[in-house]
This record gives C-alpha cells, sequence and structure tokens, in this order.
C-alpha cells in the first residue's frame, strides 16, 4: 500500500493548524527553550520575509497562553517536551499576540484603519476582562471604543500599555507580548508617502507597551528590518536585538541542511541535491548556512519544479526603485556584487530610511537584511573603524531576481529590444551597427536619469549591468579584472572557444582634449598593457579590441 504522505504548509503561518491537521512540521520548538532563557525582557528578532518568523511566534503562543481549551497536546513529541524545566512554562501566561504583516496600505488613513482593526481584534479576544472589576467606567468605554473601532488615535498608541496591565490585574500575572512583522507598515509608509505618519504612531505605540512596564514579563518582536534614528525602540533598557549577524536565534528562522535531506528524503527527491542547494541556500545566519524555507516548500509542492518562488511573493518595488534611482556608487558596487569580485562593506544594522537613495551603503545594508543578498567574513575593520563584510548574491532564485529587476530599469530608460540587439551586433563583430545603438543608448540614459554630461561611468555600468544579465549564458562577462599589466573596463568571454571575445576599454575625453584623441589612447592602453592576454590563456583566437570615449553626449568608438 503506497504510504500517504502529509501536506505541506505553504503559506500556512498558524501553528495550531499545522499540528492538528497533520502537515509536514520542521521541528523548531526548541526556540521556545531559547526565549525563556534569555535575560532580555524584549527581543527584536530581524529576518526576511517567508523565513518563519509568524509561524514563530504563532507557536510562542500556543505555548504559553492560558486559554479555555488546553492546546498542550500540540507540543506531544516535539523537542521542547523533552525539556523538563521548560515544558512547565507551558500555558502559564497571558499573551497578547499582533501581526502587521498584511498592512501595506497606499495611504495613511487606510493604514490607520487597519491598525484600529488589528488591535480591536486583540482586545476582543480578552473581551472577558469587560465583565471584571478591574476596569473602572472609563477604563471599559475606551476598551470597548477600541473594539468598535471609534477611539481616538491616542488611546490606540496606549492600548498596548493599557492592555498588558489590564492582564497583570486580571490573571496575576504578567502577560507575554508577541508582535509579528512590526515595520511592514513603516516600509508601505515609505514607499507610498506616509512615513511621518506612521513612524509617529508607531512609535507611541511601541515604547508605551514596552518602556519601563511594569506588567510586562517578555516581549518578542519580529520584522524584517531594525528601523534607526526615527526613535521607535529609544530608550527600551530592556531590548536585546538578535539580526541574521548573530549565532543566538539563527537555527530557528529557514531551514538547516539536516532538515532538508529529511524532507527530501521523506517526500522521494530523486534528484540532485546540489542543484536545489544552487538554487535556494547560501543565506548566512550568523554561524548557519540556511535554505529558504518558502522555496523549498514550494519547490518541493510543484513537484521538484525550479523557479523564483520566494521572489515572487512581493512586488519589490522598495528593491527596484533603489536599483533604478542609486547613485554612481550604488550600481559599481552592483556590479561587483554580481560580478562575483571581492568588495567590503560597512554593515549597520540600524536602517535608516531617509538615505537609502542618496548612500550606497544604506542601500545595501538593506539588501543584506532583507534577503536580497548575504555576508561572509563580517569582523571589525580597524581602517574604516566599522564592521564590515562581503556581500554577495546567495543562490540563483535570487540572482533571477537581481537580472528581472535590471531589466524592469532598462526597460523605463531605453528599448529592450534594441539593448539585446546591440549586444549581439557587438558580439558578432558588427561595429558600426553597435556604434549607432550605443550612441542611442547613451543618449537614453543621459535623458532618462537627467545625468550631467561629464558622468560617463554612469553610462559604463549602466552597460555592463546590461551584459551580465543578457549575456551570462554564452559569455563570461568581467568588469574592472587584471590581465596583463594592468586592469582592463570589461572582457566578454565566450565560453565556445571558436566565438568572438571582446576587450573593451572606456575613456572620457577630457575638456582640452578631443574625443578622437580620447579613443585612440583607449586601444593604446589595451595594447601597452596587454588587456588580451586573459583571453588567449583562455584559448580565444578571435579577439576584438573596443574603444568607446565619451565626451558629453558624444560617443566615439574605435576597433583593432
Amino acid at each position: 500500500m503506497k504510504k500517504v504522505l502529509k501536506k505541506l504548509p505553504v503559506g500556512i503561518s498558524d501553528f495550531k493548524k499545522i499540528i492538528e491537521n497533520n502537515y509536514y512540521f520542521v521541528d523548531k520548538s526548541l526556540f521556545i527553550k531559547d526565549i525563556i532563557d534569555s535575560g532580555a525582557q524584549v527581543l527584536l528578532l530581524p529576518r526576511p520575509r517567508r523565513f518563519g518568523k509568524t509561524l514563530n511566534l504563532s507557536m510562542l503562543k500556543y505555548f504559553f497562553e492560558k486559554a479555555q481549551k488546553s492546546n498542550k497536546h500540540l507540543f506531544k513529541d516535539l523537542e521542547i517536551e523533552k525539556c523538563n524545566e521548560h515544558i512547565s512554562y507551558n500555558e502559564q501566561y497571558p499573551v497578547i499576540f499582533l501581526t502587521f504583516k498584511d498592512i501595506t496600505e497606499l495611504d495613511w488613513q487606510e493604514s490607520f484603519n487597519k491598525i484600529k482593526d488589528l488591535i480591536g481584534q486583540e482586545f476582543k479576544r480578552h473581551k472577558y476582562l469587560l465583565d471584571s472589576n478591574f476596569l473602572d467606567n472609563n477604563e471599559k468605554e475606551i476598551f470597548k471604543n477600541i473594539i468598535a473601532r471609534k477611539a481616538e488615535q491616542f488611546d490606540y498608541e496606549n492600548s498596548l500599555k493599557n492592555l498588558t496591565e489590564y492582564l497583570n490585574k486580571f490573571y496575576n500575572k504578567k502577560p507575554i507580548l508577541l508582535i509579528d512583522e512590526y515595520d511592514s507598515p513603516i516600509n508601505a509608509g515609505f514607499i507610498n508617502n506616509y512615513y511621518i505618519q506612521i513612524i509617529s504612531f508607531m512609535r507611541g505605540f511601541l515604547c508605551g507597551g514596552l518602556k519601563d512596564n511594569s506588567n510586562l514579563e517578555k516581549a518578542v518582536i519580529t520584522g524584517i528590518l531594525r528601523v534607526a534614528r526615527e526613535s521607535i525602540f529609544s530608550g527600551l533598557n530592556n531590548l536585546e536585538i538578535f539580526s541574521i549577524l548573530d549565532e543566538k536565534f539563527s537555527e530557528y528562522f529557514g531551514f538547516l541542511q539536516k532538515d532538508i535531506e529529511e524532507l527530501l528524503k521523506y517526500y522521494n527527491f530523486k534528484g540532485d541535491i546540489g542543484e536545489v542547494q544552487y538554487w535556494y541556500d547560501g543565506y548566512n545566519f550568523g554561524n548557519k548556512k540556511i535554505y529558504n524555507p518558502w522555496s523549498i516548500l514550494s519547490f518541493v509542492s510543484k513537484d521538484f519544479k525550479f523557479s523564483l518562488y520566494w521572489v515572487n511573493t512581493s512586488d519589490n518595488q522598495l528593491i527596484k526603485d533603489l536599483i533604478s534611482k542609486g547613485n554612481y556608487k550604488l550600481k559599481k558596487d552592483l556590479v561587483d556584487i554580481i560580478d562575483n569580485k571581492d568588495n567590503s562593506h560597512v554593515i549597520n544594522e540600524n536602517i535608516v530610511f531617509a538615505d537609502l537613495e542618496s548612500l550606497s551603503e544604506s542601500a545595501f545594508n538593506l539588501l543584506l537584511f532583507s534577503g536580497y543578498l548575504t555576508i561572509s567574513d563580517y569582523a571589525y575593520n580597524k581602517d574604516k573603524k566599522s564592521f564590515c563584510g562581503k556581500l554577495f548574491i546567495p543562490n540563483e532564485e535570487i540572482a533571477g531576481l537581481y537580472n528581472n529587476i535590471i531589466m524592469y530599469w532598462f526597460k523605463k530608460t531605453i528599448d529592450t529590444d534594441d539593448y539585446n540587439s546591440m549586444l549581439e551586433k557587438l558580439i558578432s563583430g558588427d561595429i558600426e551597427e553597435f556604434a549607432r545603438y550605443f550612441t542611442n543608448f547613451v543618449i537614453s540614459s543621459f535623458s532618462s536619469f537627467d545625468l550631467p554630461e561629464n558622468e560617463s561611468e554612469k553610462i559604463y555600468h549602466a552597460f555592463v549591468l546590461g551584459m551580465l544579465v543578457s549575456l551570462g549564458k554564452n559569455y563570461i562577462v568581467k568588469s574592472n579584472r587584471e590581465s596583463g599589466f594592468g586592469r582592463y573596463d570589461v572582457m566578454l568571454m565566450p565560453k565556445d572557444k571558436n566565438k568572438l571575445g571582446v576587450i573593451i576599454e572606456f575613456k572620457k575625453a577630457y575638456p582640452e582634449e578631443t574625443i578622437d584623441h580620447a579613443v585612440k589612447a583607449a586601444i593604446k592602453q589595451i595594447e601597452e598593457k596587454n588587456y588580451t592576454q586573459e583571453l588567449k590563456d583562455f584559448g580565444i583566437k578571435n579577439i576584438l579590441s573596443l574603444g568607446i570615449a565619451f565626451k558629453g553626449k558624444n560617443v566615439k568608438i574605435l576597433k583593432k
């Protein structure tokens, strides 16, 4: 008789539903033990989206909460049940649970309406307090108005503080507070221009419930980012933050290698596990290698079909805007990262939204903590007086996202078909047609971004980004690498050694210099520095040297 396999919990983040309906569950219940053992009263655990944050907080809720109907059966045979000391905390506390993950509205009023509804639903869950003698008449009236979504904004901002007080009085036990995806509405506010209003509200709401709150046992907060400088967590001496850079809690968000091996074996995967790793592994959380759990569950549920599962669960608009509007340094650094070059970036866990479009390091920190990049060699750099790390794209799925975003950018600036035709002319050696397309590309890029005419470096890096995406299947695209006696600007190394290899050197003509002189100097540099040597060593015999010079919007191309 064929074995009936458990269902996969794709998109299900309610712990009770997963256990009671016999869904496949990767046991992360020792997370409960580490939360109990933590000395911090308030813990902030930032992780990328869909890495199990909501499920973990749901598990904490069902474990700690005193409920009318016991949920002890949910933890039978899980790892936490073996911890005799810690299992005694089961069902001993009142719990407040709020998840902001679905509050992504386009304007402040709609966002605030959903926040009121969210808070009202949690008050309604504890409406038994209205029948007690622990609330006076005024408090009961505000309580009812919060449930009815009729209270003043001030009352909603104070709702966490007040509800912890009421629960402590009623149970004679300090409650546990669980807040999921606290920064989701903040991110939406930044994208949709109501950032000031949402920051003001969240500051009052969270500080009221967390700062110097003698009625609070413990709070666990998740999100994607640690929002800084806006003083959301200002003055919280009881707060500890454990991000993807920390070892503690690193194994509880996402799947470990052993989790993947057990899961794939259970579902009779016969393919190459190395290919699964190539697509969905690669994240470094603390000292652990982590797979993307959403992608893995989707991959198995779709009969082991490789696809971009995680990146297609969001519109990625903030990331698209950052790359499209980013400054010269951001695009230059992004070329280096996509090109797998060694790079070192200052790492700052505090995300300042106002700096994202102007400061390259802020943008790359957002990409890191949001899961669009990962990190290695994180350590203190004495020269930079900061903690630094090497950033890289974790896996094939995320590489596909960058390809899509870059193509999105090109569609906003030039015709994508024209860009691809330009590259086809280049690799075929038809330089006259390539020059015609490239001139239009330069004009379009300058016009679209309103760039100063002397900033030709931006054109160069846009050009290289496009090549990395468009030619990656058949060519190894390299930029600013050593060969011969110097560093070339761009090399196209064909994987088929019978095809044309290309070396490109860019030159900006100085005010006192003619564009003809600049383009000849580019060709001369290729020859004198022997940039073609790397292609020759690889076995490429047909090599094209190309000089490209800029003077304002004027372009001159010379081949040899």
